[in-house]
């Protein structure tokens, strides 16, 4: 029941222009249904045993998000029904998870993922990265993935103006690759930032996507 009334209040008080991936890493299915009911359909997983099992078990028309460090040799798991995957952090992911959307006949939705924190142990791109992947010859060949955004996560630290600088950032990157490179491209709309702890900053600092595990499942 609780579940259900994070998920209702969550609704009401995150603008509709926000979307709301309910973080159900660790969650068990069950869990997952108490907030399907109460209308939630985005869902986060960062394994992809977890993820696929659930896949199997639940609702078909549930969206399901990878949002962990997604290794090469496993993007043929997910590739089959993965509406988006967050973490894009170099070519040779973003080329295999063409090359797996090929064989299942799909375009797969894709985020690059931004070194934005200063933690040294987070994944992700540099703003030069992520122009030499979209100025290659490589990356104009892939015709099975679609780039809607950007994902960053930002410092674990309750210095405040530290995390909103961040999130700043990642929208600046954003604003960037949408002038340069997507201009014309109107599916480019994602950022994905803040998670419980921060997304009220996230949205303020324009996130379109925010991903709620603790405030919607409890502790893990």
């Amino acid at each position: 029941m609780q579940i259900a009334k994070s998920i209702t209040w969550l609704k009401k008080t995150i603008p509709e222009n926000v979307g709301i991936v309910a973080v159900s890493k660790t969650k068990p299915a069950s869990a997952i249904m108490q907030a399907y009911q109460a209308g939630q359909r985005i869902f986060g997983e960062n394994r992809v045993q977890e993820v696929v099992l659930k896949q199997s078990q639940l609702a078909s028309d549930i969206d399901w998000h990878f949002i962990g460090h997604l290794q090469t040799n496993k993007v043929r798991h997910i590739a089959p029904f993965i509406s988006l995957i967050h973490g894009i952090d170099s070519m040779k992911l973003l080329s295999e998870v063409n090359r797996e959307a090929l064989k299942n006949n799909r375009i797969i939705d894709c985020l690059l993922q931004f070194y934005i924190a200063t933690e040294e142990t987070k994944f992700g791109l540099d703003i030069t990265e992520a122009k030499a992947i979209l100025e290659s010859e490589s990356y104009q060949q892939l015709k099975n993935i679609r780039i809607t955004g950007v994902m960053g996560m930002s410092s674990f630290s309750d210095d405040l103006i530290l995390v909103r600088r961040e999130f700043r950032t990642l929208h600046d990157y954003f604003v960037t690759l949408k002038a340069q490179y997507f201009s014309q491209c109107s599916s480019f709309g994602h950022i994905s930032m803040g998670m419980s702890g921060d997304y009220l900053i996230a949205i303020e600092e324009g996130s379109t996507l925010v991903r709620l595990g603790t405030i919607i499942f409890g502790d893990r």
